[in-house]
């Protein structure tokens, strides 16, 4: 069955599909031989395809699940020198790349893989993967506040999809509380904006789970690689 180029060449670990966008119409990609500069190019799976004359070979895909700290920025470089959490991979021989983003200041469980379908599978929004995340909040959720988060609130002029809400703790003597949130959406800032959206600031936050996965017997750093069990599943979901 013929793919798109760019879906051949990201598979291969050369670029992300966007970037082997860039690739094509700047006049680096051969097929067979011929240069080609039109998006939408079609070829057969095993069809010579080569990048500035290099022959790409298809590249074994793996998926980890790394415990990012707070501090580590969630990309493959960053301009200004900070940590990202590829740097943690380094002395993997593959280029690899995370799904969807946690802040920076956010700590907890991301998905870091070199399948590009899974990735975009698992960030497509129609496909409502849960996410769990633990908050340390300013205050104390009145059951209103409980409500409108629970059946959605305005963030610029959006109205985000519901969430589900556990009160883990609260601190009357330091008017804080511990709340679990679980979302689908994956916004710029979306937990805090939820949370800012009902009055309610976020001292420090993590996402603890991602769809059945969880940080469990990892720490601060640590990763792991996923079984083949484990990525079939995501990959039904």
């Amino acid at each position: 069955m013929a793919e798109r180029l760019q879906k051949l060449i990201a598979e291969a670990g050369i670029a992300s599909r966007r970037k082997a966008e860039g690739l094509i119409t700047a006049g680096h990609v051969s097929v067979n031989g011929r240069l080609v500069t039109e998006l939408g190019t079609k070829v057969e799976r095993g069809t010579s395809i080569e990048v500035d004359g290099v022959p790409i070979q298809k590249e074994r895909k793996h998926t980890y699940l790394l415990y990012k700290p707070r501090g580590v920025i969630s990309s493959v470089k960053d301009d200004k020198g900070r940590k990202t959490v590829v740097d943690f991979f380094e002395e993997l021989p593959y280029r690899l790349y995370p799904v969807g983003r946690l802040d920076y200041d956010t700590s907890g469980l991301i998905l870091i893989t070199n399948d590009g379908e899974l990735a975009n599978k698992l960030m497509h929004p129609r496909h409502m993967v849960d996410k769990v995340y633990v908050a340390k909040i300013k205050g104390m959720l009145t059951p209103e506040e409980i409500h409108s988060l629970k059946h959605g609130v305005r963030i610029d002029g959006r109205k985000s999809a519901p969430a589900k809400v556990k009160i883990i703790s609260t601190n009357r003597e330091k008017n804080t509380s511990i709340v679990q949130l679980t979302i689908h959406e994956g916004h710029y800032h979306q937990v805090k904006r939820m949370f800012k959206a009902v009055g309610h600031l976020v001292d420090k936050l993590s996402r603890e789970r991602y769809a059945f996965l969880t940080l469990q017997s990892l720490t601060s750093g640590q990763y792991r690689e996923l079984t083949r069990e484990e990525v079939a599943k995501l990959k039904s979901m």
